[in-house]
């Protein structure tokens, strides 16, 4: 114990974020909740492994080599420290015993562009390790947060986890009040103006990513749930009823996130059919002032033929009558067009 809190006085700066050098941003032992001392990663091997201690190490982009020495520190499996270095796209969790490795996605929004990351959270008696890699939501805040609680962290490390799961469903939370935002203008857009062809880009590129968000963010379910009715001895049950609430909230999340994809796909429909009856509207026009226009054309046709047994062409009140004729019927069916509604 002395050892550790000289690490702690003496070279704070190893374990500080602000060493570029370091992959560890932040790894403190905790005495019944309290912040007792920061342990610099060659000496996480010697932590105590009680109720009353918690260790808990965070990773940022670190290299192969400063994981295996980790992992080794933390006697880590071969197999267990084969999945930790792989790069993983999908969530998973996998119980290796008196550990537990769970993989999320971190998802954010950055300029209308989706940045994927990932987060791993290993965790067994008295300790976790997370490493982040890519784009992922830092745990700083919720590491602060915390320690203004002791108490929740004396709870123990799979209520650490819970809560570092229930931040990752906030974020998810305020990816899917992003979208929603961007859906709503998109339809408001459609009602108003109908879509143009950038407009359809946007809108599959839209479905696109709500799609590949749904496909990170459903796993989180089932792990959560898993972990709900997980049997080991460093799960308890407050915790797995944490776990079942964030299980429900990131659910509600991904029901929202399809709801939406739902909505622009009816948003595309809606403007393929106001778009269609925009078109046959048209046509109806053009197809009414087509009838209209062929009654003096066609008489004017007969009359232009100019043959000598026409008398209409020598009466005195021929052409008068033959226009007053086009006029009326011209007039009549004009009345019966816009009285069908086509014009």
């Amino acid at each position: 114990m002395s050892q550790k809190k000289a690490t702690a006085d003496a070279t704070p700066a190893k374990t500080s974020s602000a060493d570029s050098d370091s992959a560890v941003v932040a790894s403190v032992e905790y005495l019944r909740g309290q912040r007792h001392a920061i342990v610099a990663p060659e000496n996480i091997s010697g932590y105590k492994r009680d109720a009353d201690h918690l260790l808990w190490t965070g990773l940022k982009d670190p290299t192969d080599e400063e994981l295996r020495m980790t992992c080794k520190n933390l006697s880590f499996n071969k197999q267990a420290t084969k999945e930790i270095l792989k790069r993983h796209y999908r969530p998973k969790v996998i119980d290796y015993g008196d550990y537990i490795l769970i993989v999320a996605v971190t998802i954010s929004r950055q300029n209308k562009k989706i940045v994927y990351g990932e987060m791993q959270m290993i965790f067994g008696q008295s300790f976790i390790l997370t490493v982040r890699r890519g784009e992922a939501m830092t745990n700083t805040p919720l590491r602060k947060r915390l320690e203004g609680s002791p108490d929740l962290i004396a709870r123990g490390s799979d209520f650490v986890v819970a809560e570092i799961l229930d931040g990752l469903a906030d974020s998810y939370l305020t990816l899917a009040s992003s979208f929603e935002v961007d859906v709503e203008q998109l339809e408001q857009k459609m009602i108003l103006h109908g879509f143009r062809e950038s407009d359809v880009r946007k809108l599959y590129k839209m479905r696109r990513d709500l799609l590949r968000v749904h496909t990170s963010i459903a796993p989180v379910i089932e792990i959560c749930t898993r972990m709900s009715v997980v049997n080991l001895a460093f799960v308890e049950q407050d915790s797995q009823g944490y776990y079942r609430i964030v299980a429900d909230r990131v659910a509600r999340i991904d029901e929202q996130m399809n709801a939406l994809r739902e909505s622009l796909a009816f948003a595309f429909e809606a403007s393929q059919m106001i778009a269609q009856a925009h078109q046959t509207d048209i046509t109806k026009k053009l197809a009414s002032w087509a009838a209209i226009l062929a009654v003096p054309t066609a008489i004017a046709g007969i009359y232009g033929m100019n043959f000598d047994n026409m008398p209409e062409l020598h009466w005195t009140y021929g052409y008068p009558l033959v226009m007053l004729l086009m006029f009326l019927i011209c007039a009549l069916l004009f009345r019966q067009f816009r009285k069908t509604g086509w014009l």
